[in-house]
């Protein structure tokens, strides 16, 4: 029996792709369409930038753009080893603190393509792919907030992490990396200059980091996010070496001469991540900014509609409770009441210009009947009791006519009080649902992030996000 060829068989990095692909094409569609609709200057005005945020990612999904940035602290010879990952100077260095200023973007594109988990080249897997790299002035040197703020962008636009040590590893530098862990981005802990540290190792550096870590009584641990693997020793610009040189004549003279950079085992990590899971990666920083940017726009609906949103809410409570209080036949009132929570939820989607299905508020509906516990499946129970009640009270009418309405009105009352109030409890449930705007549905955003963390294999550098990213 044959087997498939390679080529025939799905690649799961490019399902990963398309779904996020997918995904992010209907939030933007969905919230573009709302965009136009709304008549509200200040609503307009708070999608645009989230909407942009959407498109952004959506384009660069599209053009195969893949971003590194690297961090640390000043004089760690960042800038120096993206220029030896390019190949030649592309970034200012200097042996003054501060060279950097501002966070810089070049485009990288390394010799032989990517390289596979044997080391063997395939071009074929990675032309379509670009890589960005991005320079960042020193964590160390501009204002705390100002350095907390440009860290966290950056890293929220960039796929992969590199944070630059050499020498002892600080407490200031652990710090920082557990705040780019917020960002929640793989990491590659680079030991630079390692030329003048000869004898520091991976496992002393990771010993050190969970000391630190220990010491630190923070809840913020890099182990299950970093281990050895992930710890690479380059030597960007080693120190130069005074050689000895013999010439014809006899004469000696001593001269200083550069060695090469010692980058490869980097460019040949970054490499086989890259060819490993680099689309996988690319996938879920788009789909995390786009739910983060999704869940803003709904918030923002949510506050400049709130009182049309509890009107919205009062009227389908007055409707039910009335309809169901008039209505005689027990089965009926269960029925016109899911009738009634559906219509509402499909309202409430439409004023928040989340496009629902009756199908999708059908599972929304049980969702909240489920998490609510005992307190909506208590109204269905006494429903179907007061509806069985007011059944009987009302034949009994026909026989005992004024102890027959009374019955029947004492228990269509209670009936539309509680069917009321189980009513505006959907309502306000549907809205913290609401509020993650589309990130739930087929297509959402944690819908999709779900899919792709599940079918990961247990050996990739994604792997260790699952927690942070669910």
């Amino acid at each position: 029996m044959s087997q498939a060829s390679p080529k025939s068989r799905p690649n799961p990095q490019e399902t990963h792709l398309n779904r996020a692909r997918a995904s992010l094409r209907q939030a933007l569609t969905n919230y573009s369409q709302f965009l136009r609709s709304t008549k509200n200057p200040a609503l307009q005005t708070a999608l645009k930038a989230e909407l942009e945020t959407i498109s952004t990612n959506l384009s660069k999904l599209d053009r195969f753009v893949l971003r590194i940035a690297v961090f640390g602290l000043v004089s760690r010879g960042k800038s120096a080893i993206l220029n030896a990952l390019i190949g030649e100077k592309i970034f200012e260095t200097g042996p003054l603190n501060g060279v950097t200023q501002q966070p810089r973007l070049v485009t990288w594109s390394p010799k032989g393509g990517f390289v596979a988990e044997d080391q063997a080249i395939v071009p074929e897997s990675s032309s379509k792919i670009q890589i960005e790299l991005i320079d960042t002035p020193g964590l160390d040197e501009i204002d705390g907030q100002a350095r907390a703020d440009m860290a966290q962008t950056v890293a929220r636009q960039a796929d992969l992490i590199l944070f630059v040590i050499s020498g002892d590893i600080t407490r200031t530098e652990y710090k920082a990396l557990c705040d780019l862990r917020q960002a929640q981005k793989p990491l590659i802990l680079v030991f630079n200059k390692v030329d003048l540290y000869p004898d520091q190792s991976r496992e002393e550096i990771y010993r050190n980091l969970q000391n630190l870590g220990i010491r630190s009584n923070s809840s913020d641990r890099l182990e299950h996010l970093l281990t050895a693997d992930e710890i690479v020793m380059v030597a960007a610009e080693p120190a130069p070496l005074q050689m000895r040189v013999e010439y014809p004549d006899g004469r000696v003279s001593y001269e200083w001469e550069s060695p090469p950079p010692q980058i490869e085992e980097l460019k040949a990590k970054i490499l086989t991540i890259l060819n490993r899971e680099g689309r996988s990666l690319l996938a879920l920083n788009a789909l995390t900014q786009a739910r983060t940017a999704e869940t803003e726009i709904a918030t923002k609906v949510m506050e400049l509609r709130d009182v049309e949103a509890e009107a919205l809410i009062w009227k389908f409570t007055r409707y039910k409770a009335i309809a169901i209080a008039l209505n005689p036949i027990a089965f009926l009132d269960l029925i016109g009441g899911v009738a009634s929570d559906l219509a509402m939820i499909q309202a409430l989607a439409n004023l928040y210009g989340l496009p629902m299905t009756r199908h999708e508020a059908g599972k929304l509906l049980n969702t909240i009947w489920v998490s609510s516990g005992s307190l909506l499946l208590g109204e269905i129970g006494s429903g179907i009791l007061l509806g069985m009640g007011k059944s009987a009270a009302a034949l009994a009418t026909g026989v005992d006519g004024s102890a027959g309405f009374s019955a029947l009105a004492g228990t269509a009352i209670v009936q539309a009080g509680i069917a009321g109030y189980g009513s505006y409890s959907v309502g306000r449930a549907a809205q913290i649902y609401l509020e993650n705007g589309c990130t739930w549905g087929a297509q959402g955003a944690n819908t999709v992030i779900r899919e792709i963390l599940d079918q990961v294999d247990a050996k990739t550098i994604i792997y260790r996000l699952r927690q942070e990213l669910l």
